[in-house]
This record gives C-alpha cells, sequence and structure tokens, in this order.
C-alpha cells in the first residue's frame, strides 16, 4: 500500500489534518504536490484525474485495510487509529543517502577495526590508548544517533507543510 506515492501523500495529508477531511480537498492538495505547484495553479483536468483515481481506487483500497474511513456517499476522509501502526514504515530515504543500517554497519567495522589495531599495538593506532579510541567511538556514535533521530523526524510522513519527496525535488 505504501509503495504508490498518492497514497503516501494521502497520509501525509491526513496526518496533518488529524481530522476527517473532503474528498476535493484532499484531491486538491495531492495534485498540487503531485504537479509540484500550489493549489491555486492546478488545472480542473488535474484536480478531476486525482479526484476520481482517489475516489475510485485508492481510498477504498486503504479502507480495505483500515488505515483510513472513506464515506463514498458524504465524501469525507478520516485516519484510523490502524495508521499508527505504518509509522515504521513512513521514514522516507532520499534516493542519493544510504540506509542508516549500512551506515553503523560501516561504522561498527571501522570502530573495530581502529580499537583492534591499538590494542595490539600497530603503527600510528598505538599512539592513542586503546581506551581513547573507544571513548572517541562512544561519543561518534552518539553524534551519529542524536543525528539519525534528527533526520528521521525531519523525513516522516506527516510532518511538515509538504511530504519529504515533494519538498526534496
Amino acid at each position: 500500500m505504501l509503495s504508490n506515492r498518492r497514497r503516501r501523500f494521502i497520509l501525509h495529508y491526513l496526518q496533518d489534518a488529524q481530522t476527517v477531511v473532503t474528498l476535493s480537498d484532499l484531491a486538491e492538495q495531492v495534485a498540487a504536490w503531485e504537479n509540484e505547484t500550489d493549489i491555486a495553479s492546478i488545472s480542473a483536468n488535474e484536480r478531476k484525474t486525482v479526484y476520481t483515481s482517489l475516489q475510485q481506487f485508492h481510498l477504498p483500497k486503504m479502507d480495505e485495510t483500515g488505515v483510513v474511513e472513506f464515506d463514498d456517499r458524504v465524501g469525507e476522509v478520516e485516519l484510523t487509529d490502524a495508521a499508527q501502526n505504518l509509522d515504521i514504515y513512513l521514514e522516507v530515504v532520499d534516493e542519493y543517502d544510504i540506509p542508516w543500517s549500512f551506515y553503523y554497519l560501516g561504522f561498527s567495522t571501522i570502530g573495530t577495526v581502529l580499537v583492534t589495531l591499538s590494542w595490539l599495538d600497530i603503527g600510528p593506532f598505538a599512539v592513542i590508548p586503546f581506551a581513547g579510541w573507544t571513548a572517541f567511538l562512544l561519543a561518534a556514535l552518539f553524534v551519529s544517533s542524536v543525528s539519525h533521530y534528527a533526520l528521521t523526524r525531519r523525513n516522516r510522513l506527516g510532518t511538515g507543510e509538504s511530504p519529504p519527496e515533494v519538498a526534496d525535488a
């Protein structure tokens, strides 16, 4: 469900609104994000295309999974409590970034090599004692963790005016 950009835009809008929204308002905003413009600049055709797609395909599918409540009769959409279970999947990774799991794997590997070389008194690594390398790596790990926390909060759907993938475009 989250592999579709339009559905991610829906989730972002609903998480930001945190109330019942009209299908019309939702379609206008999604169309604006898709066309990288503001609501006033979207054409009637762009709005209608998104509106129809949301009404006939995306919102019913999201309603089936229990992530949103979609009342087609009155044209209202609301995020459900089940959407909170999606939080772990909603962090957006820029196409030029590496996943944090790779970063920490590399960090651990380099740290292990540095500490081992110091412990074995090899070359220039022996100049700094084992405890010094350990303290340095712990400080670097702390800075990395704080950075990771800050970046993932900023890149989460539902925070900010527009979805992260629109803001970065």
